[in-house]
């Protein structure tokens, strides 16, 4: 993931916020590094380094800046828009796997060593898979000390560190503060037992496409739809969640209620792909926009963007029909009441190779490698073998319904205009 320096230095003269998460910049005489559109002074040619990701600049020494908070962007369009190692293990460490399983549980996932995961991702993305995690952790527990009235030594083991001398020397080599000063400049915390965050977005956002399309196949009790809000339940690694959804102008306000606060970063990933926050929708509305066909939708609708998916079991079952509420939530959230049901509690071939683990739909998989095992295991086919794959890692070129090869690489958010003008 090698950056145009040279394109990369225009953006940040321009303060340009379309590529806040793209790449980072880093300061040789501040030691700080910041997101391209920074309000500080923009420093001179000479002294400007760039880096693909936040944990590369802070394994060069650079510490985060504290006025625009580099971290709290969108993020890459990248991790979509690839389908190679780098972006696989970006998806599984965003989704918490290191702090779950360990390096070695995460190259299991993927199917390579240790040292040739390390290897791969230290020289594509400037850091291996220790430091990314480590960025990980510091972005949730940020999230933590601002949002919540934790103590911070439960802040620190709820952000998955290993113990509170690690989180106090990694907040300050990466915020240059303390957790305690992080603190004391906080806004106010959401309500007792909730979270509230700003997730950001690249403008344009078809928010009514999305609400509209989360409406048409919500399953009562699961989900809530209105017309400005969505809220559903989550299954997570540790445990039971409900989120509720706003969409804003420049952002979407998150309430998040969980049961294990190790959840939050895992939970905010999962949420960012369900509503494809992190997506580049100039560039895909400037391309299609071009085709006569859909040049009035992309008019009619910018910022068009692909429904994720917060659980690919889920997403697969759900595609075969398996349409009904499962367990009852141990503390209902309004009208969500229930979880979807775990594989292991559906009667199908599909959700029996889910459950033992032999079938794996996750944001770890290949996009080529998932779609032929979809479609080749029986009851699943090609046409809901490629909505899965769309839906659960993103894939922006996924031929729906129309295999136009000049709707190259965006063919899935053309399936989208077609849908909504529909």
């Amino acid at each position: 993931m090698l950056v145009d320096t040279e394109r990369a230095y225009r953006a940040v003269a321009a303060r340009d916020a379309r590529f806040d998460g793209c790449f980072i910049l880093a300061v040789r005489t501040t030691r700080i590094y910041c997101r391209p559109s920074c309000p500080a002074v923009t420093p001179k040619r000479r002294n400007a380094e760039f880096y693909p990701t936040a944990a590369a600049a802070q394994a060069a020494g650079y510490r985060a800046c504290r006025r625009c908070l580099p971290d709290a962007v969108p993020g890459s369009p990248e991790w979509n828009l690839r389908a190679d190692l780098a972006a696989r293990a970006m998806r599984l460490i965003s989704d918490g796997v290191v702090e779950r399983e360990g390096v070695p549980g995460l190259a299991a996932r993927l199917g390579y060593s240790e040292r040739h995961l390390t290897r791969v991702l230290t020289a594509e993305l400037g850091a291996g898979p220790l430091a990314l995690a480590r960025a990980h952790r510091a972005h949730s527990a940020r999230l933590l000390i601002e949002t919540t009235d934790l103590s911070l030594t439960e802040v620190a083991f709820a952000a998955g560190f290993a113990s509170v001398r690690q989180f106090n020397d990694t907040i300050r080599s990466v915020f240059a503060a303390t957790p305690s000063a992080l603190r004391a400049k906080r806004s106010a915390p959401g309500a007792a037992g909730r979270i509230v965050l700003r997730l950001p977005y690249r403008p344009p956002f078809d928010a009514a496409g999305l609400l509209g399309y989360f409406r048409a196949s919500a399953i009562p009790g699961v989900e809530h739809v209105t017309d400005t809000t969505y809220a559903r339940s989550l299954r997570l690694p540790h445990g039971q969640a409900t989120v509720i959804l706003t969409p804003a102008a420049g952002y979407v306000s998150c309430s998040l209620r969980l049961t294990d606060l190790r959840d939050l970063g895992s939970a905010v990933n999962r949420v960012r792909r369900l509503l494809d926050l992190d997506a580049d929708p100039r560039a895909v509305d400037e391309f299609l926009g071009d085709d006569p066909t859909l040049r009035p939708l992309v008019a009619a609708r910018p910022g068009v963007r692909l429904p994720g998916s917060v659980d690919g079991a889920e997403t697969l079952l759900r595609a075969l029909g398996h349409t009904s509420p499962g367990e009852a939530l141990d503390v209902p959230d309004g009208p969500v009441t229930h979880l979807y049901p775990a594989p292991s509690a559906i009667d199908s071939p599909v959700a029996a190779a889910l459950a033992d683990g032999s079938l794996v739909v996750d944001v770890g998989r290949d996009t080529d490698d998932l779609e032929a095992e979809l479609a080749a295991f029986p009851g699943v086919g090609p046409d809901i073998a490629r909505y899965v794959v769309m839906r659960v890692l993103g894939a922006p070129d996924v031929p729906l319904h129309n295999d136009n090869a000049a709707w190259r690489p965006w063919r899935s958010y053309a399936a989208m205009h077609l849908r909504r003008s529909a």
